[in-house]
C-alpha cells in the first residue's frame, strides 16, 4: 500500500519530461503578448498615457510616468522572455503586470468607470453606446498570470538562452 501512494504521489516520466515544454508554450505567449502590446503602445505614447490615467488609481504625475514607461516595460520583459534570457525574473515581473492589469480592470468595473482597458493600445473613455469588456479582460490577464507563474516556478523551459549559456539548466529532476 505504501508503495501505490508513493508512486501515484511522485509524477510519472511523461510528465515530468512535458514540464519543460509547457513553461517554453508559457514563455512564448505571456512574451508574446507582452511585446504585442508594448509594440502597439510604444509608437503613440501618449494615449498610453491616456489609458493609465484613465484608471484613476494613480496621481496624475504618476500615471504619466507610468503611461510612458509601461511600453517599454512590456517589450523588454516579453524579449526576455520569449529568448528565455533570466527566465524566473522576467516571468515573475510578467506575471506582477498582469496581476497589476487584472487589478486594475476590476477597480475600472467596481467603479463603474466606462474605459477601454488600453492594453492593446488606445485606452480612455469609451464613445457613447460602446461596452466595456471586463470581464473578458480580466480572465485573459489572468490566464496571463497563471502562465507566468508556471514559466517561473518551473524556468526556464527548452531553447531557452538561460540554459544555452548554462544559467540554468534543464534537467527533468528539478521539476519534481
Amino acid at each position: 500500500m505504501k508503495e501505490i501512494t508513493v508512486a501515484a504521489s511522485s509524477p510519472s516520466r511523461n510528465v515530468r519530461s512535458a514540464i519543460p515544454w509547457v513553461t517554453t508554450v508559457a514563455r512564448l505567449v505571456l512574451g508574446g503578448v507582452l511585446i504585442v502590446a508594448g509594440g502597439l503602445k510604444i509608437g503613440n505614447p501618449s494615449d498610453s498615457v491616456v489609458a493609465v490615467k484613465a484608471y484613476q488609481l494613480l496621481p496624475e504625475s504618476l500615471a504619466t510616468i507610468v503611461g510612458y514607461a509601461l511600453p517599454i516595460v512590456e517589450i523588454i520583459i516579453g524579449i526576455l522572455l520569449v529568448i528565455g534570457l533570466m527566465t524566473r525574473v522576467a516571468a515573475v515581473v510578467g506575471a506582477l503586470l498582469m496581476l497589476a492589469f487584472v487589478f486594475g480592470i476590476a477597480w475600472a468595473w467596481a467603479k463603474g468607470y466606462k474605459i477601454d482597458c488600453g492594453c492593446f493600445g488606445g485606452g480612455g473613455e469609451l464613445k457613447k453606446g460602446q461596452e466595456p469588456t471586463y470581464l473578458l479582460d480580466i480572465l485573459r490577464d489572468f490566464g496571463l498570470v497563471v502562465l507566468g507563474a508556471w514559466a517561473a516556478r518551473f524556468p526556464p523551459g527548452r531553447f531557452a538562452l538561460d540554459g544555452a549559456l548554462g544559467l540554468h539548466t534543464v534537467d527533468d529532476k528539478e521539476n519534481d
